[in-house]
Protein backbone atom coordinates (compact mmCIF):
# COMPACT_ATOMS: atom_id res chain seq x y z
CA UNK A 1 0.00 0.00 0.00
CA UNK A 2 1.47 3.45 -0.79
CA UNK A 3 1.42 6.26 1.81
CA UNK A 4 -1.64 8.34 -0.08
CA UNK A 5 -3.89 4.83 0.49
CA UNK A 6 -3.45 4.83 3.60
CA UNK A 7 -4.06 8.37 4.67
CA UNK A 8 -6.75 8.07 2.51
CA UNK A 9 -7.76 4.75 4.53
CA UNK A 10 -6.78 6.30 8.17
CA UNK A 11 -8.74 9.44 7.30
CA UNK A 12 -11.98 7.45 6.18
CA UNK A 13 -11.93 5.95 9.73
CA UNK A 14 -10.50 9.06 11.47
CA UNK A 15 -14.77 9.82 12.45
CA UNK A 16 -17.01 8.21 14.57
CA UNK A 17 -19.68 7.25 12.30
CA UNK A 18 -17.64 5.93 10.10
CA UNK A 19 -15.15 3.87 12.67
CA UNK A 20 -18.53 2.74 13.93
CA UNK A 21 -19.52 1.70 10.56
CA UNK A 22 -16.56 -0.37 9.52
CA UNK A 23 -16.55 -1.51 13.29
CA UNK A 24 -19.53 -3.29 12.48
CA UNK A 25 -19.05 -4.84 9.36
CA UNK A 26 -15.74 -6.35 10.47
CA UNK A 27 -17.36 -8.01 12.91
CA UNK A 28 -19.97 -9.29 10.71
CA UNK A 29 -17.10 -10.47 7.59
CA UNK A 30 -18.11 -11.13 3.86
CA UNK A 31 -22.14 -11.55 4.69
CA UNK A 32 -22.37 -7.80 5.53
CA UNK A 33 -25.55 -5.59 5.79
CA UNK A 34 -27.62 -3.93 3.86
CA UNK A 35 -27.55 0.04 4.63
CA UNK A 36 -31.05 0.18 6.02
CA UNK A 37 -29.67 -2.48 8.69
CA UNK A 38 -26.58 -0.34 9.26
CA UNK A 39 -28.77 2.87 9.95
CA UNK A 40 -30.86 1.00 12.01
CA UNK A 41 -28.19 -1.01 14.29
CA UNK A 42 -25.98 1.92 14.61
CA UNK A 43 -28.95 4.62 14.49
CA UNK A 44 -27.25 6.88 11.78
CA UNK A 45 -29.99 8.76 9.46
CA UNK A 46 -30.22 7.25 6.09
CA UNK A 47 -28.83 9.74 4.04
CA UNK A 48 -26.03 10.53 6.44
CA UNK A 49 -24.78 6.70 6.29
CA UNK A 50 -24.79 6.72 2.88
CA UNK A 51 -22.10 9.30 2.90
CA UNK A 52 -20.34 7.38 4.96
CA UNK A 53 -20.55 4.47 3.09
CA UNK A 54 -19.05 6.17 -0.15
CA UNK A 55 -16.01 7.48 2.13
CA UNK A 56 -15.68 3.82 3.44
CA UNK A 57 -16.10 2.37 -0.15
CA UNK A 58 -13.75 5.02 -1.73
CA UNK A 59 -11.08 4.34 1.12
CA UNK A 60 -10.93 0.66 -0.42
CA UNK A 61 -12.37 -0.47 3.34
CA UNK A 62 -15.77 -1.55 2.52
CA UNK A 63 -17.10 -3.20 -0.59
CA UNK A 64 -20.78 -3.48 -1.65
CA UNK A 65 -22.79 -6.05 -3.75
CA UNK A 66 -26.41 -5.92 -5.56
CA UNK A 67 -28.26 -8.93 -4.19
CA UNK A 68 -31.93 -8.69 -5.25
CA UNK A 69 -33.34 -5.20 -4.89
CA UNK A 70 -30.65 -4.77 -1.56
CA UNK A 71 -26.97 -3.48 -1.67
CA UNK A 72 -24.74 -5.15 1.37
CA UNK A 73 -22.26 -3.60 2.43
CA UNK A 74 -19.44 -5.82 3.73
CA UNK A 75 -15.54 -5.25 4.46
CA UNK A 76 -12.95 -5.48 1.91
CA UNK A 77 -10.91 -7.85 3.96
CA UNK A 78 -7.87 -7.18 1.37
CA UNK A 79 -7.92 -3.67 1.90
CA UNK A 80 -8.20 -3.34 5.66
CA UNK A 81 -5.18 -6.37 5.78
CA UNK A 82 -3.46 -4.02 3.14
CA UNK A 83 -4.28 -0.70 5.57
CA UNK A 84 -2.71 -3.26 8.66
CA UNK A 85 0.14 -5.06 6.89
CA UNK A 86 1.25 -0.98 5.68
CA UNK A 87 1.05 0.48 9.74
CA UNK A 88 3.00 -2.42 10.92
CA UNK A 89 5.94 -3.40 8.50
CA UNK A 90 8.47 -1.15 10.04
CA UNK A 91 7.07 -2.36 13.34
CA UNK A 92 8.97 -2.15 16.28
CA UNK A 93 12.77 -2.31 14.45
CA UNK A 94 12.27 -5.49 12.77
CA UNK A 95 10.56 -7.25 15.95
CA UNK A 96 6.25 -7.43 15.18
CA UNK A 97 6.13 -9.53 18.05
CA UNK A 98 6.38 -6.50 20.31
CA UNK A 99 3.60 -5.65 18.51
CA UNK A 100 1.49 -8.23 18.42
CA UNK A 101 -1.35 -7.79 20.63
CA UNK A 102 -4.64 -8.58 20.42
CA UNK A 103 -5.90 -5.68 22.81
CA UNK A 104 -4.36 -2.31 23.23
CA UNK A 105 -4.49 -0.58 26.75
CA UNK A 106 -7.16 1.85 26.60
CA UNK A 107 -6.11 3.80 29.91
CA UNK A 108 -2.59 4.44 28.50
CA UNK A 109 -3.92 5.94 24.97
CA UNK A 110 -6.69 8.11 26.90
CA UNK A 111 -5.97 11.90 27.15
CA UNK A 112 -6.36 13.06 30.93
CA UNK A 113 -9.53 14.92 30.98
CA UNK A 114 -9.13 18.77 31.11
CA UNK A 115 -9.18 20.41 34.85
CA UNK A 116 -12.82 22.12 35.31
CA UNK A 117 -12.32 25.36 35.92
CA UNK A 118 -13.56 26.62 39.62
CA UNK A 119 -15.80 29.35 40.46
CA UNK A 120 -13.48 31.87 42.12
CA UNK A 121 -14.62 33.60 45.15
CA UNK A 122 -15.03 37.47 44.54
CA UNK A 123 -13.97 39.89 47.41
CA UNK A 124 -17.26 41.69 48.58
CA UNK A 125 -16.30 45.69 48.95
CA UNK A 126 -17.95 46.79 52.61
CA UNK A 127 -20.71 48.68 50.53
CA UNK A 128 -21.92 45.23 48.98
CA UNK A 129 -21.49 43.47 52.30
CA UNK A 130 -23.54 46.55 53.92
CA UNK A 131 -26.35 46.54 51.16
CA UNK A 132 -26.43 42.53 51.86
CA UNK A 133 -27.34 42.75 55.17
CA UNK A 134 -30.00 45.19 54.75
Amino acid sequence: MEIKQAVVALSALAQQSRLEVFRLLVKLGPEGLSAGQIAETLGIPPATLSFHLKELTHAGLIESQKVGRSVIYAVHVQGMNCLMGFLMEDCCQGRPDLCATSRCDTSATQQPKPKQKQKRKTKRTRASRAGARR
